[in-house]
């Protein structure tokens, strides 16, 4: 992990998360969720691989988030569990 680089917070990706909160789909209870979703978001991941399938990777979720993250201008990353991003 020492070669991976941590990915800064700034103000568009608290603006980002407040957005998915506020208008999207993940709730003021789990608002960490939405700052999970923004840091990959505005910094380009193509991905967020997670586990936690009650707001993140939740097809009812996704739509919402995508949603959001184009609105915002962004390019909303795949949403994925490690066994949906590994396949057989």
């Amino acid at each position: 992990m020492k070669n991976i680089p941590l990915l800064e917070l700034n103000k568009d990706i608290l603006d980002l998360a407040s957005c998915l909160v506020q208008v999207g789909p993940i709730p003021e209870s789990v608002k960490e969720d939405a700052l999970h979703i923004a840091v990959a978001t505005v910094h380009g991941m193509d991905y967020i691989l997670t586990w936690n399938c009650r707001h993140i990777a939740n097809a009812e979720m996704r739509r919402g988030v995508a949603s959001v993250c184009i609105s915002q201008g962004y390019a909303a990353p795949i949403i994925c569990t490690p066994e949906e991003l590994m396949g057989e």
